[in-house]
């Protein structure tokens, strides 16, 4: 299941390595649309609302410990590519013990200001209650979200992506079956779908560190691997940091859309939640592949190929690019099916707002498809500073924009739609543009 990704066809490597990858944030997105859909069909539009807005708030905090795995499997890869296996194991074991301790505090600091947070969201009155009970309940797996991500991306970092694929997939059907009996069964409502994801979690996190640490060599470590290194922690810190730092800006920029969509009431509370979802699985396989990119660069920036990782590039721009060409026509032509997945047909207006919501993003899935691979590229390339620095204009851009426009009563809510994919296009032209005057010193 583990491939070298400095070796073989550019393409085809890329792609095979890939797939699962995507499959598998596929499953990971069915956690979240199994919370959605059953909520939204057999506990009504309030708790859907009530969900919608927890996913938000979990979305970033999960991208705070997201970004600190991601730029480890960098450092990972790095030391991969270059065959330096001692320093591949002692980096492992400094940046689980730090990761760790930055997922506890999150944890506890979140579980005390839980109500701060969540006037500071606007959450209506009506769904306060249960959007409380649901992050609550949520936020007592968050330490099974880091081990299930952390030795996911360090399985990545070695180019395999085919071993989380198989326990995140066991951990979905589990969702599913929880979530059916709780919410369904035993009409436990949004504090059973949020039950359901957390004991999903604990079973895939689980599962997959006990595999790791039994059957994959570079997990298994000797007492002399169990000692911080200065050198090796300061690049560990300085990636998993400036990785993370991009991610949960990216998020905390959602989120402030997030609270600003919830002033506009529940109707448009729901129909966000639900188009959110559509949004997210149409341009999941462009996201995938844009961090499977990030891994071939690392590996070969490490190897130091540098004419391997010129080829890479133009590869992956013609494959995001095709990719993003049809699924847009998907999302725009078929906008309306899609929404009542989520919603009852009989929520005329939900379904308006949510399909003017895709008809608008979905035209521009180019935009995003190549700020992935830009993220992609500069993580690989020890540069994640410089992701940081797209991020901030994409999404300061798409905040600023949409508080301005929604305050027109002339455009309204259309406004914080349309601020979307010009943040993506502003932050792309400054990462082409940074690239082409930097394209010798970035894989020199």
């Amino acid at each position: 299941m583990q491939r070298d990704l400095t070796n073989g066809s550019v393409t085809k490597t890329m792609l095979l390595f890939a797939w699962p990858m995507i499959l598998g944030n596929f499953l990971q997105q069915i956690y979240n649309v199994a919370d959605t859909l059953i909520v939204g069909r057999y506990v009504g539009s309030d708790a859907l609302a009530a969900v919608g807005s927890s996913f938000a708030l979990m979305v970033f905090l999960t991208s705070i410990i997201i970004g600190l795995c991601m730029g480890s499997g960098v450092v990972y890869s790095i030391f991969f590519g270059a065959r330096e296996e001692e320093k591949l194991k002692s980096s492992f074991f400094m940046s689980f013990v730090f990761i760790a301790a930055v997922t506890i505090v999150i944890q506890i600091t979140t579980l005390c200001l839980i109500d701060p947070v969540l006037s500071a969201l606007h959450i209506p009155s009506e769904v306060y209650n249960a959007t409380k009970s649901y992050l609550t309940i949520t936020l007592y797996g968050t330490i099974f979200v880091f081990i299930y991500n952390y030795f996911t991306a360090v399985l990545r970092g070695i180019g395999n992506s085919t071993t989380p694929l198989i326990f995140l997939g066991a951990a979905v059907i589990l969702n599913v079956a929880l979530d059916l009996i709780l919410i369904i069964s035993f009409g436990m409502g949004v504090e059973g779908a949020a039950a359901a994801t957390v004991v999903s979690q604990a079973v895939s996190a689980v599962s997959i560190a006990v595999y790791c640490i039994w059957k994959t060599p570079e997990f298994r470590l000797k007492r002399k691997h169990l000692k911080f290194e200065k050198s090796i922690l300061n690049k560990i810190v300085q990636y998993s940091s400036l990785t993370c730092i991009q991610q949960s800006i990216m998020n905390f920029g959602i989120l402030m859309v997030q609270g600003l969509v919830n002033s506009f009431g529940v109707s448009v509370m729901a129909a966000f939640a639900a188009a959110v979802k559509v949004d997210s699985f149409a341009y999941m396989p462009v996201q995938d592949f844009g961090n499977a990119f990030s891994t071939y660069v690392a590996q070969n920036y490490g190897a130091r190929k540098s004419k391997r990782i010129h080829e890479g590039i133009k590869s992956a721009a013609k494959v995001s690019l095709i990719f993003c060409i049809v699924i847009s026509a998907i999302v725009v032509i078929f906008a309306k099916p899609l929404m009542t997945l989520f919603v009852s047909p009989e929520d005329v207006e939900i379904i308006s707002i949510g399909v003017q919501y895709l008809r608008i993003e979905g035209a521009c899935y180019c935009g995003i498809g190549c700020l992935f691979l830009l993220y992609g590229l500069y993580r690989g390339v020890g540069k994640p500073a410089v992701s940081i620095v797209l991020t901030v204009i994409s999404l300061g851009t798409r905040v600023l924009l949409a508080y301005v426009l929604a305050a027109i009563p002339s455009i309204g809510l259309v406004g914080i739609w349309w601020a979307i994919p010009i943040g993506w296009l502003l932050a792309d032209i400054a990462g082409i543009v940074y690239y082409m005057r930097n394209k010798k010193l970035i894989v020199a």
